[in-house]
């Protein structure tokens, strides 16, 4: 009953967004009609021969086309219209830059050689390679690109591919739109940036093939679900996430934390079941095989990147950016950042320490609130962005790891905190310093700056506000003793 009252809500809330925006423009299509009208009789009675009358109504119309514009683009309940305008309009984008913009070959060719060979029938994990190296995915990967691999013509129909993933380009829009629609938090002008500015995002999709867009589409599936209050299936999908790309594991303790508060530990664990079943499934005909070879090579934490490829540490020393040192320290940032904000923001209202959570919501002293969409997304985001900013290496597809979320942790607090225009500029700058190939030391250094600014405003403007302190009124007591 919550999850179709949840459902209703939604829909409700998208077609009153729709009617909102439709009635708008019905009300300055009508009254624009009745200032044409009135000048016309004004015309006929000959009383409108004075420019002067002219640029009064001229101006009017100028005055209300603002005011109707600012309001579409400053309300977050229009997101629905101008998500919809998007979508019509990254249709058109996504064709015209798989028609005109050349086709860049880097990981295709090699995932097709890799799920040939299960293709071909082999299941021994550290068997399976392509032209760059041994294939290094789970096994949900495997199945999910032969289905392309078959789809392609064994890979070799590259426009086929583009299309198909410029479906999923949209799929994904759609699904991130559907988020921001319940949230209303992001004024819907910043949409446009999100959408039509981000050369970066249209090439990893429809003209790099990766395989990240399509683990992303995923989890921003499953985070859908988990706004409706359907966690079990939201897990299922979770844990499909995971098995295309271990990056979505970014967001697993946040999502352990929303699990705690929903259910308790005991009633999180058969959701927890859920995901490692899936992996199970996914993956036995390889651990059936070898299971030491898939283990190693799908979910390889300690696998070394090339310091050629790295966006966000160029302006460190090779042999430091390799050092097992370094790669311990970014960790302990990743585990203390996560704790910090576990317990100063992600708890920061309730009134219980945190382990209550450990404790079936029934029996804990203070019952918890349920849970908002925004303290789901919030906490879900701010988790994935936090190892973000602790990873040991960023390559240039890894910017669609948090393109998306970035909206909502700019603004998700309140302006006042930072102003609209200040989040604007770090949207584009994060936007330059993936763009700028092959990173440098100033791009590199200007990510990172970045992400503090990011993460600061997340951490101060989240905050909650000092309690009102009590006015101190003189004890009748101590007036008399004077």
């Amino acid at each position: 009953m919550a999850t179709a009252a949840n459902t209703c809500s939604f829909r409700c809330a998208s077609a009153k967004g729709f009617r909102l925006g439709a009635l708008r423009c019905q009300q300055i299509s009508g009254l624009l009609a009745k200032d044409f009208r009135s000048y016309r009789s004004g015309l006929l009675a000959g009383n409108a021969s004075s420019p002067i009358k002219s640029s009064v109504w001229g101006g009017g119309m100028a005055v209300r086309l603002r005011r109707v514009c600012r309001e579409v683009l400053l309300e977050p309940r229009y997101t629905p219209l101008v998500a919809a305008c998007l979508c019509l309009a990254e249709g058109g984008v996504n064709l015209w830059v798989i028609r005109r913009v050349p086709y860049t070959e880097i990981d295709w060719q090699a995932y097709m050689q890799e799920v040939e060979g299960f293709a071909n029938g082999t299941r021994d994990y550290t068997q399976l390679r392509g032209d760059t190296g041994p294939l290094v995915y789970p096994a949900g990967f495997v199945y999910l690109f032969l289905g392309l691999y078959y789809a392609t013509g064994r890979g070799a129909d590259i426009r086929l591919a583009q299309h198909i993933f410029a479906g999923l380009y949209l799929l994904n829009l759609l699904l991130v739109f559907r988020i921001y629609c319940r949230t209303c938090k992001v004024p819907p002008y910043v949409f446009f940036f999100m959408c039509c500015a981000s050369y970066r995002i249209h090439s990893i999709f429809v003209l790099r093939l990766f395989n990240d867009p399509v683990a992303m589409a995923i989890l921003f599936l499953a985070i859908n679900f988990f706004l409706e209050d359907r966690w079990s299936w939201g897990c299922l999908l979770f844990s499909l996430a995971v098995s295309v790309k271990m990056n979505i594991l970014l967001f697993a303790p946040g999502l352990l934390f929303l699990l705690l508060q929903r259910f308790g530990l005991l009633g999180c664990i058969p959701k927890l079941c859920i995901c490692a079943v899936l992996q199970v499934a996914l993956g036995l005909p390889f651990l059936l095989e070898n299971p030491v070879g898939y283990l190693t090579r799908s979910f390889d934490l300690g696998r070394q990147f090339q310091f050629k490829w790295t966006v966000n540490w160029r302006f460190l020393p090779e042999e430091v950016f390799q050092h097992r040192a370094f790669h311990a320290g970014l960790l302990l940032a990743h585990l203390a950042g996560l704790v910090l904000f576990a317990l100063h923001r992600w708890h920061s209202r309730s009134k219980e320490s945190i382990l209550s959570l450990l404790k079936d919501p029934a029996e804990r002293k203070h019952p918890s609130p349920p849970l908002s969409v925004n303290k789901i997304i919030f906490i879900l985001f701010s988790s994935n962005f936090l190892g973000i900013c602790c990873s040991r290496s960023l390559h240039y597809q890894f910017y669609v790891w948090y393109f998306h979320t970035l909206p909502y942790l700019l603004w998700c607090t309140p302006t006042s905190k930072l102003t609209h225009m200040p989040k604007v500029l770090l949207l584009g700058v994060i936007e330059l310093c993936w763009n700028t190939y092959p990173s440098t030391v100033c791009s590199s250094l200007s990510l990172h700056i970045c992400h503090g600014l990011v993460l600061l405003q997340l951490w101060y403007g989240t905050a909650l506000p000092p309690a009102p302190q009590p006015s101190k009124k003189s004890d009748p007591l101590s007036r008399k003793a004077q």
